[in-house]
């Protein structure tokens, strides 16, 4: 299997054959699909159907070459008790390396389940402390709409007052101009 490790940032990218695996877990290897090995492929080829039939053919063949007359049936017996002892040493031998294969894949898994939920946690964390950021966001932007609410009505105030002040003027000014001219109308009329 073709398999190159290279690490950007916080992701770490797997080539593979067959494809391109990203993990992005803090510092951590991604997991790599796997791949049976030759005892796990004898493994599983002799829980098999194919197996079944090969071995009872092969047994099928051993008692018909005994009718036949082609090997003494003790001899027959002999080579096929000795291979099938020898199998099944093997096989125990390849069936106990599976188990213990599969036991350290177990473990793995539990590993990373283990830091999934350590992942989970903190980003359950990073949740909580976004919420508390948003809460004081809204209370600042309550905040802000009060200060505008009460600007306006300063404003509003202010315009009023302003207004006020104009007609007031323009009131002054309109009787200051009508005194002037009664002042001149008298003084012409002297």
């Amino acid at each position: 299997m073709i398999c190159q490790f290279q690490q950007y940032a916080d992701m770490y990218v797997v080539e593979i054959a067959h494809g391109v695996y990203i993990r992005s877990m803090k510092n951590k290897k991604p997991h790599i699909p796997h791949v049976m090995s030759p005892i796990e492929k004898i493994t599983s080829w002799v829980g098999s159907y194919t197996s079944l039939a090969v071995h009872t053919t092969v047994f099928a063949l051993s008692f018909v070459s005994v009718l036949l007359g082609l090997i003494e049936l003790d001899l027959m017996l002999l080579v096929l008790t000795t291979i099938v002892s020898l199998e099944a040493i093997y096989l125990a031998i390849f069936i106990q390396m599976s188990v213990n294969n599969q036991a350290t894949i177990l473990h793995e898994v539990e590993h990373d389940i283990d830091d999934i939920a350590e992942d989970i946690d903190e980003i359950q964390v990073d949740i909580d402390e976004i919420q508390e950021d948003v809460d004081e966001i809204q209370e600042d932007i309550d905040e802000i709409q009060e200060d505008v609410d009460e600007m306006t009505e300063e404003e509003k105030a202010e315009e009023a007052r302003e207004t006020h002040h104009a007609v007031t003027l323009e009131k002054l000014t309109n009787d200051l101009h009508r005194l002037l001219k009664d002042i001149e109308s008298l003084k012409r009329a002297k």
